[in-house]
């Protein structure tokens, strides 16, 4: 547990001394697992081609990844831009759902408080 902790300590130092560094690290490490399971996932619709239907449906997610791999691999600056827009779209989304689920609780609430009188 000592050693974890030491080199946790290691890798948040280095994240803040070197920020560009760190983050390229992610991009490319985002675009190798993309890659990877790309590669999975187009074995996994071989080896069930027999079992499931449109397997090539998932054997397209696996090329679609890889692809996507391979261009962050290539353009890892764009790609470290796309994940912050799909990071930042999925925060206002998932912001305005959260918005309008509270105001359906309250409502809900609301009622549920006006029928216990």
């Amino acid at each position: 547990m000592i050693f974890t902790g030491l080199i946790s300590i290691a890798a948040g130092v280095l994240a803040f001394i070197w920020p560009g560094l760190t983050a390229l690290s992610l991009v490319l490490l985002i675009a190798a697992w993309a890659i990877v399971s790309g590669i999975f996932e187009i074995a996994t619709a071989i080896r069930l081609r027999r079992v499931i239907q449109h397997e090539w449906l998932l054997a397209l997610g696996g090329v679609l990844s890889i692809v996507l791999g391979v261009v962050i691999s290539l353009q890892p600056d764009a790609g470290a831009l796309a994940l912050l827009w799909w990071i930042g779209g999925f925060a206002i989304v998932f912001g305005v759902l959260l918005v309008a689920l509270a105001f359906r609780v309250r409502r809900g609430a609301e009622g549920t408080l006006r029928h216990a009188h």
